[in-house]
């Protein structure tokens, strides 16, 4: 199940250009659906760049910003993004393709993540993952959300934008 877990999340991000051509062809975007769908999905890219401005990938486990409330913000920063590209997109069918690919690449994505974790870091995870860790505190840092490119998450949502404004136009 592991192995089987590792694949699926290797194969999210390839999968999901795939899942998102296929979702542009059939979304049927409004002016309102664009405009409520992308206020959504901004929500959840500036929490992507809040727990992108406190990780410090591979280095520890990162208790601060979204950290401090959820362990995966990352992960729920881009379901958010996907449900504003439901929203914006305005199809039902858009909507199970969507839902159907975050549950199974984003669920093998936290099993595939929370594994390597608790190998690299030992008891340290499961501390945190149970509340009853510690850790250093530090502030945002742009420099830092740089450092763990999320300005491509970033590019990626302004392209995601201007697709769905031009199939709006067409």
């Amino acid at each position: 199940m592991a192995d089987i877990a590792r694949r699926l999340a290797r194969w999210r991000v390839p999968l999901g250009y795939i899942i998102g051509i296929i979702a542009f062809w059939l979304a049927d975007p409004t002016p309102d659906s664009l405009v409520a769908g992308m206020a959504i999905a901004s929500i959840g890219e500036a929490l992507r760049i809040w727990a992108a401005g406190h990780l410090e990938k591979g280095r520890e486990v990162t208790r601060t910003g979204p950290y401090a409330f959820t362990r995966h913000p990352l992960y729920v920063g881009s379901a958010l993004m996907g449900a504003g590209f439901i929203v914006a997109a305005r199809s039902s069918v858009v909507a199970g393709i969507v839902f159907v690919y975050f549950a199974v690449t984003v669920t093998a994505a936290v099993l595939s993540e929370e594994a390597h974790l608790v190998d690299k870091f030992g008891e340290t995870y499961p501390a945190y993952r149970a509340g009853r860790s510690t850790g250093a505190q530090r502030r945002f840092s742009l420099e830092r959300a740089m450092r763990n490119r999320e300005y491509r998450a970033v590019v990626g949502f302004v392209a995601v934008l201007a697709l769905l404004a031009a199939r709006l136009a067409l």
